[in-house]
């Protein structure tokens, strides 16, 4: 889908709330917390040695007999960070994840630049070489260009794509992405898990089979489908984490820690085909993970095991928004399916001043 005239008129009127107050040395038009020369009246304080003269007050020295100054909030340019997913699992569904995500972040970085915000757009697997955008909408062409070069293949790991994020002052960081990584499926912090701990559900034919085990739910989702599958003991294992409670954080609490830490707005744009949400397959499949070919299984999706995929995405999905409100962060389902105006202009209306 190709953004038209009218919606980047439209999207004109917006402006995104930052969170915090800016303090960048660069002219903009966000209000921060230093006082400046701006045109918008802050604050009176008392007259000093040094203060402009301009400034002074006389129509309160006349009612009170001492010399008061005005203070204006400064204007300065606030920092907006956007980072792309670009693994394969983007490239999912008969509307892709891919093109959403780009759609998404033309929009986002539209609407900051209109504003005159600075831009700095990551690809999450080359972190090193981010594009940065600054000077209002006639940037925004450079941002078509990367869009257009931009690849969507091979694995991204979110969180050390985070580690890797320069200090930039403080500001917004839009997370773009299916979150279907291992490290975002765990829920051992989720007191709701605990209905699914002990459960085992099998069903298919020629032993194709879908169950909720002792280990933990995971989620996954690729080319034909989705799996839904657990183990005991060794079985499903998560890289890098044990599952088991109390020995880690889930992934969304430490890149929430760390950006918060770093002064950072977080919004967490979780994208998914409409596939994914609402699985229309029946019949036996063979399913193969779309960023480890050799990571197969063989399963009959029948009203059985659709139903147990969806409680386990209503876990992995409401776990990440249970993380972020509790941080303080906003979180939002991006459906492929939903027209992009609707999902800008009225989904999305959490993240602007109105």
């Amino acid at each position: 889908m190709e953004l038209n005239a009218a919606f980047y008129d439209t999207l004109s009127r917006f402006r995104l709330s930052m969170g915090h107050k800016t303090s960048m040395n660069l002219t903009g038009n966000r209000k921060s917390v230093q006082k400046g020369s701006s045109t918008e009246f802050s604050d009176f304080r008392e007259y000093m040695p040094g203060d402009d003269i301009r400034r002074i007050d006389w129509n309160a020295y006349g009612r009170l007999d001492r010399l008061y100054v005005k203070e204006y909030m400064e204007e300065k340019e606030a920092v907006v960070t956007i980072l792309v997913d670009t693994s394969t699992s983007m490239e999912y569904g008969t509307k892709k994840k891919s093109e959403l995500a780009c759609m998404l972040t033309a929009a986002l970085a539209y609407l900051s630049l209109n504003n005159m915000d600075r831009v700095l757009v990551y690809d999450m697997q080359r972190m090193q070489s981010p594009l940065a955008l600054s000077g209002g909408r006639k940037a925004f062409p450079r941002l078509s260009h990367w869009l257009d070069q931009c690849r969507f293949e091979g694995t991204v790991d979110v969180e050390e794509a985070i580690k890797r994020l320069p200090a930039k002052g403080p500001g917004v960081t839009f997370l773009i992405s299916d979150f279907l990584q291992d490290a975002f499926l765990e829920s051992e912090d989720d007191p709701r898990q605990k209905r699914y701990a002990g459960a085992k559900k099998q069903t298919g034919q020629g032993g194709a089979e879908v169950q909720m085990g002792q280990g933990g739910a995971e989620v996954q989702m690729g080319q034909g489908g989705a799996e839904v599958q657990t183990g005991q003991g060794g079985a499903g294992k998560q890289k890098g984490h044990a599952g088991v409670k109390g020995q880690k954080s889930h992934a969304a609490e430490r890149i929430l820690r760390f950006l918060h830490y770093r002064k950072q707005k977080v919004v967490f744009l979780h994208v998914l085909a409409e596939e994914e949400l609402a699985v229309s397959m029946t019949g036996t499949r063979n399913l193969i993970d779309m960023e480890d070919k050799t990571n197969t299984m063989r399963l009959t999706l029948d009203a059985a095991s659709i139903r147990l995929y969806e409680k386990a995405l209503r876990l992995f999905c409401g776990n990440l928004r249970r993380i972020c409100a509790k941080a303080g962060a906003n979180y939002a389902i991006c459906n492929t399916g939903t027209d992009f105006n609707k999902l800008m202009f009225q989904e999305l209306r959490m993240l602007y001043d109105i």
